[in-house]
């Protein structure tokens, strides 16, 4: 299988032509190998525009939801971004090529670990993985300019909340168990916080303390 022009279809078809503009976000996803974040046997499906399984219950998101949730972010590339389920690696990965540093937070260690090596097969190296419970967010290097989350809360976690930067953008799925709104949250000057709802969707939930149970 040809991968070049797999991802030069995909950035067409499912990004372009669905309202995604950023030319920095195209060019990424244009040329980074996502078929190497899922198993061999689903390579051949790994820029097709829907979520596929890597395990553990969790998935890789569609290209065009990777696209749009770092599109909402608006990096610039001198951010400090925290992204909340590492997963397989690829959103961090797209993220690495947009911002300064990204700090990922990944509840599952066989995942985080597999990231690790993948990301830096890639040469991914201002990515920095933690495994923990990701509603707590990673304190130790707060304030972020952004955080983004990849699992659905029931509600926002005031621990984003508080280690958000003022003028920096949480974005994050948030909703019921199996249906969510992905919304974009502000940290206004005077610390206050304003919200847009972007688009309805569905991911695997948050699973934390300020999150779903595993239950």
């Amino acid at each position: 299988m040809d991968y070049a022009v797999a991802r030069r279809r995909m950035v067409e078809k499912h990004l372009v032509k669905r309202g995604i503009n950023d030319p920095r976000i195209i060019d990424v996803m244009g040329d980074l190998p996502r078929h190497k974040f899922v198993e061999e046997a689903l390579q051949s499906q790994a820029y097709t525009d829907y979520a596929l399984p890597i395990g553990e219950k969790q998935t890789i998101s569609q290209p065009y939801i990777v696209a749009l949730m770092t599109e909402a972010a608006q990096l610039k590339g001198t951010e400090k971004v925290l992204e909340i389920g590492t997963g397989s690696g690829y959103q961090a990965a797209v993220l690495s090529r947009l911002a300064e540093q990204v700090y990922t937070v990944e509840r599952i260690v066989v995942l985080a670990r597999r990231a690790r090596r993948i990301l830096d097969s890639i040469g991914c190296n201002n990515v920095h993985i933690k495994v923990s419970d990701g509603t707590a967010g990673w304190p130790e290097h707060q304030p972020y300019d952004v955080i983004l989350v990849t699992a659905g809360a029931p509600d926002v976690p005031q621990e984003y909340l508080a280690q958000l930067a003022p003028g920096g953008r949480l974005i994050i799925p948030v909703g019921e168990y199996y249906t969510q709104t992905l919304r974009r949250v502000t940290r206004m000057p005077d610390n206050s916080f304003s919200s847009e709802d972007l688009i309805m969707c569905r991911f695997v939930p948050l699973i934390g303390e300020s999150g779903w149970s595993s239950d």
